[in-house]
């Protein structure tokens, strides 16, 4: 609005006033005062900053959680269900043969520089992604792509080398999403994307502040915020003060189970409970003794009440699992009942192997807090069949990722797998945890060779009850979401089949 100079300062301070007081009167008629009505902004903190802004060079999932959905789309996307759906790809056709993807993008996308997102933007970012230079946390996805075509700006065509049912799942990932030609080069501090919101400022050690793109090419999104600020705040103690205070309005991944009851009762604050990727696992070195025979691991298992595990560790809080699989992933089979908690049946098993007195060893335990919990418990529970585990404080991410990614010089150690969908890690050689079985490893290839959702899911859980059976480690639980926000705030999702913070529908109730 205009204000005409020509009027005398009186006037103008007059007519400024009048401007205001209508203003106000006219929120008032509609029962919202000014404050209400102008909340666009959000305060939202998270424990871990990312080490970088770009989810296409680096593993972090705290890159994702500001970026994903944010900043960067992909040609499809993740919704809270953990379905596919259509994003800068408005369709897709696949060939019977399962070998050739044809996309057609959405018409007139820009990136916030105002360069144009068109095929040969796609296939840049893909082409980048799977390069020979290329660091993407993810390259794996993109390895049977042969070849890239761009016969128009809104059309793209990948030719695989073989079929890869779960293509269309993993470019709907962080890793996956489009960047710019001309910019992709910064993104790490300076990210450009499609999306929503447009990155504002980095504050290293405090903050992260992006703001609404009003330009956003999908009118049928309507985004409610003007501004958004990530708060790193790593101690639990401190992010609780922020939330009662209101120094922060949400924290959609609390760091303390054990702080979630101090909240009951909270006039302004709600708890979210709700499902996460996170599969916390005791994973072995299958090709070491005693962990080579299937029979001392299933003692083991069965040695191991995972409610107890989920109450001594995280409160009470968790999902327990008989296989390296979630609730939110498709196909997912209850299989804690295969090796269900049996000392007695667990002490004939070892006896059976060679060991009627038990052995020792080690666990390498890194220093998130869910490790060395669930390991004491464990500890005790292994103790009751005469097997003695000793605790190993290892420091995460560096020497556990020596220690047992690269030199497998481990017996036994605890981690928390993040990746959705990753029970292909047990195919995967090397791997830490020195498994090798055929049968599984062609289930797995079986997945990729079908597109048929239903057929998938029916071969996952195939491949879910061979790792119940085998047990290359102990399935504990899985980690939920415990999300802490004002009452007001409406549109974070409970749940996460991919680590993030997706805040296109996010917007406070009036």
């Amino acid at each position: 609005m205009m204000i005409n100079s020509s009027l005398a300062p009186s006037a103008r301070l007059a007519r400024r006033l009048s401007v205001g007081v209508a203003m106000v009167a006219g929120l008032l008629f509609l029962g919202l005062t000014p404050a209400e009505a102008a909340k666009t902004t959000l305060s939202l903190g998270m424990t871990i900053e990312p080490t970088g802004l770009d989810p296409t060079v680096a593993a972090p999932v705290a890159i994702g959680q500001v970026t994903w959905q944010n900043i960067f789309e992909g040609l499809v996307t993740i919704d809270e269900a953990g379905k596919v759906q259509p994003q800068l790809a408005k369709s897709w056709d696949i060939s019977k043969d399962g070998l050739t993807y044809t996309f057609k993008l959405q018409p007139g996308v820009t990136f916030h520089d105002g360069e144009a997102f068109d095929s040969t933007a796609a296939k840049f970012a893909l082409d980048r992604a799977r390069g020979a230079d290329s660091v993407n946390p993810q390259k794996r996805f993109f390895a049977s792509i042969a070849s890239i075509d761009t016969p128009d700006p809104e059309t793209l065509v990948l030719h695989l080398s073989a079929p890869t049912g779960s293509l269309l799942y993993w470019l709907g990932w962080p890793a996956s999403v489009m960047v710019g030609p001309k910019s992709a080069a910064d993104d790490k501090t300076k990210p450009v994307g499609t999306g929503p919101f447009k990155f504002v400022n980095w504050a290293k050690g405090d903050k992260v502040e992006i703001e609404k793109n009003a330009d956003y090419w999908n009118k049928a999104v309507s985004v409610k915020l003007d501004k958004v600020t990530f708060r790193f705040i790593a101690d639990a103690q401190a992010q609780a003060a922020a939330l009662k205070s209101g120094d922060v309005d949400a924290i959609p991944e609390f760091a303390a189970p054990e702080l979630m009851t101090s909240f009951d009762g909270d006039e302004k604050l709600v708890t979210r409970i709700g499902n996460t990727e996170l599969k916390v696992v005791a994973g072995m070195n299958n090709a070491q003794k005693p962990f080579d025979d299937k029979r001392v691991r299933q003692a083991l298992m069965m040695a191991i009440d995972r409610k107890t595990v989920v109450d001594g560790a995280w409160s009470g809080l968790g999902t327990p699992i008989g296989s390296h699989y979630t609730p939110n992933d498709p196909g997912y089979l209850d299989l804690t009942g295969k090796l269900p908690y049996d000392p007695e049946k667990a002490k004939a098993l070892l006896a059976e192997a060679g060991y009627p007195n038990g052995f020792t060893f080690t666990i390498k335990s890194p220093q998130m807090a869910y490790a060395p919990r669930s390991a004491q418990v464990m500890q005790a529970m292994l103790a009751e069949i005469g097997v003695t585990m000793n605790i190993e404080p290892t420091e995460f991410p560096a020497k556990w990722v020596q220690d047992v990614m690269k030199d497998r010089a481990y017996e036994m150690t605890i981690v928390a797998h993040a990746e959705p969908m990753d029970i292909d890690i047990y195919a995967r050689d090397p791997y830490y945890f020195n498994y090798k079985n055929p049968a599984f490893n062609d289930l797995l290839k079986k997945v990729q060779e079908t597109s048929d959702p239903a057929e998938q899911a029916k071969i996952y859980g195939e491949a879910q009850a061979i790792l119940a059976e085998d047990v290359p480690a102990l399935y504990l639980f899985v980690m939920p979401k415990l999300g802490v926000w004002d009452k007001k705030l409406k549109g974070l999702w409970e749940n996460e089949p991919i680590p993030s913070n997706v805040l296109t529908n996010v917007s406070w109730d009036e």
